[in-house]
């Protein structure tokens, strides 16, 4: 009986361990489909977008955008009213791969103020025609972006 019970429980180990192991070789997070068609071409995975002309976020995760109203940050499904009239598509998007980053605020408005009245300068999503690139590892920067990625030709430096 002892040793029945020792086997039993032997197993059991092994199996929690390979299940264990199996669910974190499985939790690979790449969000194209949740990205939205306005969102520039050649990114895997976003998590945030800040919109410098308007000085809005969009929370991929969330599919909401994430803008300071009245000394708090509002999370809505639509841009505020003052953004009325502003065309996703032709407005340069900034990717920022933090969580929250609407609490480092100044930061990014500061870092990324030079990309204000940059439009038409990134292809969105929507015109996306999914072509390889020269190695044929798929287009893009594979996540790793920000503004530098896109128009290296207004990088001054100061993006690491």
């Amino acid at each position: 009986m002892k040793n029945n019970l020792v086997i039993i429980l032997s197993v059991l180990t092994v199996l929690s361990a390979l299940t264990t192991r199996a669910q974190v070789q499985v939790s690979v997070n790449v969000n194209i489909g949740s990205q939205p068609q306005w969102g520039p071409q050649g990114y895997q995975h976003v998590d945030n977008y800040y919109l410098p002309d308007i000085d809005v976020y969009y929370c991929v995760p969330r599919q909401q955008f994430v803008y300071f109203n009245a000394g708090a940050w509002v999370f809505a499904a639509s841009l505020p009213s003052r953004c009325q009239g502003y065309d996703l598509y032709r407005g340069y998007k900034v990717v920022i791969n933090d969580p929250n980053p609407w609490q480092n605020h100044a930061v990014y408005r500061t870092r990324y103020d030079r990309y204000r009245h940059c439009y038409d300068r990134q292809p969105p999503l929507r015109d996306c025609r999914h072509e390889r690139d020269e190695d044929n590892d798929g287009p893009g920067r594979h996540g790793k972006g920000h503004a530098y990625g896109h128009y290296k030709k207004h990088h001054d430096g100061d993006d690491r």
